[in-house]
């Protein structure tokens, strides 16, 4: 029987995670080895007792790993593929917008090949601001990133094995799922399901998370930012070469019109402005690369976890030396 993992990022979702989780249990229950991972991104209502009753409820089910602060929803998730052990890996939001019975159709269509599931919507229930948004983010992860065109970026995803075990080797701060899956495979597939309105409550996406995350996009996993301000660089120093040079022949042959002050002081400028921008793409370019290389910062910060076969009290991670184990759990004194 195919073991599937359902990782589930919980923030603020004390009105919805028990009616999700006991729906899957019931769908998919006696079909797969189901096991569902819960992550509670440091939720300010009574998500957490709520978590806790379910992992007591479904002992051989439920894992529940809460933050000690807030993350964001990519460290969540990443914190939830660690502790995933299916051979199948589903992620899927905590509010109901991704329909429970919508699973066994990205089951069936990753069965066909492929490492990675995206889902797409006819029509998204989102606010106007939200899918707004979520366009932006497709347009630019298709620069940024290189996915193709006609793939959208969901949340709601499925994944084998080999992929999620790819996926949690990265251990650079602020990961980006989707940027990762792309660096790893080219082995793509999408699958259209229903988008439901949000039961309860509101997007955990403020306009500052939102820019946080395009930011978090392009700095982190691409250069092209700092080429294209290198590009721009050149350009301005040929601009101002040219104008230089234009000066300097006005001064030089007498039947040109000599230059005025203002044009030499634009000349020089341009051309000293634009020689800047060209050193800083360069500097910005090797410490890019270090930065993508060598920042170590933790992806998350487990407070406790109850695992679905036994439970154990956690304090914090740290980064082990082995490049293929990258957290540590400590139990507390």
């Amino acid at each position: 029987m195919t073991r599937l993992s359902i990782v589930i990022p919980v923030f603020n979702a004390e009105k919805t995670i028990e009616s999700l989780c006991n729906t899957l249990i019931d769908l998919y229950g006696t079909r797969f080895n189901i096991e569902i991972v819960l992550v509670n991104d440091n939720s300010q209502d009574s998500t957490h007792l709520i978590c806790l009753r379910l992992n007591e409820t479904h002992r051989d089910i439920i894992t529940y790993i809460r933050l000690a602060r807030n993350f964001g929803e990519h460290s969540a998730v990443m914190a939830g593929l660690n502790h995933a052990t299916g051979d199948l890996c589903v992620v899927m939001d905590d509010d109901f917008q991704n329909p429970p019975e919508e699973v066994s159709r990205l089951v069936a269509e990753i069965e066909k090949g492929f490492d990675v599931v995206y889902t797409h919507y006819r029509a998204k229930q989102d606010s106007f601001f939200r899918n707004l948004g979520s366009r932006f983010n497709d347009k630019m992860a298709t620069v940024i990133l290189r996915k193709p065109a006609n793939l959208y970026l969901s949340s709601f995803k499925i994944m084998n094995r080999f992929l999620v075990n790819e996926i949690i080797k990265y251990t650079g701060p602020d990961p980006y799922i989707d940027a990762i899956i792309f660096r790893s495979t080219a082995n793509v597939g999408k699958v259209e399901v229903r988008h439901e309105k949000r039961e309860q409550g509101r997007s955990g996406y403020t306009l500052g998370k939102l820019i946080s995350l395009w930011g978090n996009m392009v700095v982190s996993y691409s250069l092209i930012p700092l080429r294209i301000i290198g590009f721009i660089g050149v350009v301005m120093t040929l601009v101002g070469f040219y104008l230089g040079g234009t000066t300097l022949l006005d001064q030089i042959i007498p039947k040109r019109q000599d230059p005025s002050e203002y044009e030499t002081l634009t000349s020089v400028i341009v051309f000293f402005r634009g020689f800047q921008l060209l050193a800083i793409s360069v500097v910005g370019e090797y410490v890019g690369r270090i930065y993508l290389s060598l920042n170590s910062d933790p992806q998350f910060v487990i407070r406790e976890k109850f695992s679905a076969q036994r439970r154990l009290r956690f304090a914090r991670i740290h980064k082990e030396p082995d490049n293929d184990v990258k957290n540590k759990i400590l139990p507390t004194a």
